[in-house]
């Protein structure tokens, strides 16, 4: 580093610097596998793949295998909002040709099926909450652009502090009131950033629409999101049955549980969602769907033929060597924590794709990952010596359906974001009423003594 550089003026310097220091960090930070023994759960998980309970909740139930004799038993998936199971939720809204998210948001915060009366009134008071407060968009989305939605939306969720009368009250009542307001103006920003950061960083002409009160959660995104304001009633009812299956999927899931951890501190809610958010914005967690879309486009351009098994299984066997793809090794959407024999929103998802994919030209895509879902499978249990069965996740087919429906990559995990809010503000109130203790889990240390040692006298 040269001698009197100015680190604030730019990242050079400290750039420079750190490319010195990498090396020696790596080293540093390195902890030997010795270290670790069963007492040590990595990844909060046990030695047989379950998480570590570290709460009891009674919002969300995830199920994909029981117990016997000590052992796991794979079992078909399933998943329950308090209680319900989901494919029923869903399949009720399908079968009566209605939107069905604002119910799914009201059982999950007031922990029951609303009366018709309990539900015209919830709808009515997140109507009257679509709207942004005077001045946020202009200061803090106009002024503030990213080339990440998800990195903005986490902003805007932290300034949404700045235009609360009662940020810090943690009662009930009031959590319950920010909670409403999130869920209301979360498609609204995640439509107006995206607006912002195509004129700012894609050079494409700028268009900024308001919601209407009138329309559902899913109407009003696709509304805002596309440049003429149309969609049909179809594309508005698939994508209010995707918001439906990703609104809750228990508290042991990375966001939810980071949701749970800020608010056990006493931090405010938009602190408590802000982290979800970022926690969700991993690729590990909520950008699956696009990794998912990255591969079955290199598979698609890298076979002649996307109907020929034997073709397309040579490839994914590529894709697993990581010598195809992005390199990894891995074939995203298959495999899940919990669930073994099937994934419930993958099935969900999958019915109600597989006519719409053939009238949206996408046929191919979807063909493509049956095939990573019937071919892939079997390879990567007889790679990794697996007896336990994996399924196809809710990732392998969700990002076909926000294809279908003319939806950018920089807006699937955002979306997940607009669903996951009314779960997340569910577990924030249980937290808050049930628990009253901050989470600390333990983490035992690996270094050695060392005696100070003066600096003159170093090597």
């Amino acid at each position: 580093m040269k001698e009197g550089a100015d680190l604030n003026s730019n990242s050079s310097a400290s750039r420079e610097y750190a490319g010195l220091i990498t090396d020696n960090l790596t080293s540093t930070y390195r902890i030997p596998s010795a270290a670790y023994d069963d007492s040590v759960k990595r990844g909060l998980r046990n030695a047989d793949g379950s998480g570590v309970v570290a709460g009891v909740s009674k919002i969300g139930s995830v199920r994909g295998y029981y117990i016997e004799d000590g052992q796991r038993v794979p079992h078909e998936g399933k998943l329950f909002y308090r209680g319900y199971d989901v494919e029923e939720i869903v399949n009720a809204h399908r079968k009566a040709d209605t939107f069905g998210y604002e119910e799914v948001a009201y059982l999950l915060l007031c922990g029951t099926l609303p009366t018709k009366a309990q539900q015209d009134r919830f709808v009515e008071i997140l109507s009257a909450a679509k709207t942004l407060p005077d001045g946020f968009f202009e200061n803090e989305l106009m002024k503030r652009p990213s080339r990440n939605i998800m990195n903005a939306l986490s902003r805007a969720v932290l300034s949404m502090y700045a235009y609360d009368d009662n940020p810090d009250d943690t009662s009930v009542v009031n959590v319950l009131r920010q909670s409403i307001e999130l869920i209301a103006r979360l498609p609204t920003i995640v439509a107006q950033t995206y607006a912002m950061k195509r004129h700012y960083y894609d050079n494409a002409s700028l268009y900024i629409h308001n919601p209407k009160a009138e329309l559902t959660l899913a109407e009003n995104f696709l509304r805002l999101a596309r440049r003429d304001k149309s969609y049909t009633d179809k594309e508005a009812k698939l994508l209010d049955a995707l918001l439906m299956l990703h609104a809750e999927h228990s508290g042991g899931n990375n966001s939810t549980f980071v949701c749970r951890a800020v608010t056990s501190t006493g931090a405010d809610t938009y602190g408590a969602i802000a982290a979800a958010i970022n926690s969700l914005k991993g690729p590990l967690h909520g950008g699956a769907n696009e990794a998912v879309m990255h591969m079955v486009g290199n598979i698609l351009d890298n076979v002649k033929d996307p109907k020929d098994d034997g073709e397309v299984g040579a490839y994914l066997d590529k894709i697993l060597d990581g010598k195809a793809n992005d390199g990894s090794g891995k074939l995203y959407g298959l495999g899940h924590a919990v669930y073994t024999v099937s994934d419930p929103r993958a099935v969900i998802i999958k019915e109600l794709i597989g006519e719409m994919a053939e009238l949206k030209g996408l046929s191919e895509e979807y063909l493509i990952a049956e095939k990573v879902e019937r071919l892939g499978i079997p390879k990567l249990m007889e790679r990794k010596g697996m007896s336990m069965p994996i399924p196809a996740n809710v990732d392998l087919y969700s990002g076909i359906v926000y294809k279908m429906l003319g939806i950018p990559e920089d807006l699937y995990t955002p979306l997940f974001a607009v669903a996951r809010i009314s779960g997340w503000c569910a577990h924030r109130l249980e937290e808050l009423i049930t628990s009253g203790r901050i989470m600390r889990p333990a983490y035992r240390s690996a270094a050695t003594p060392q005696k100070y040692v003066p600096m003159e006298q170093r090597k």
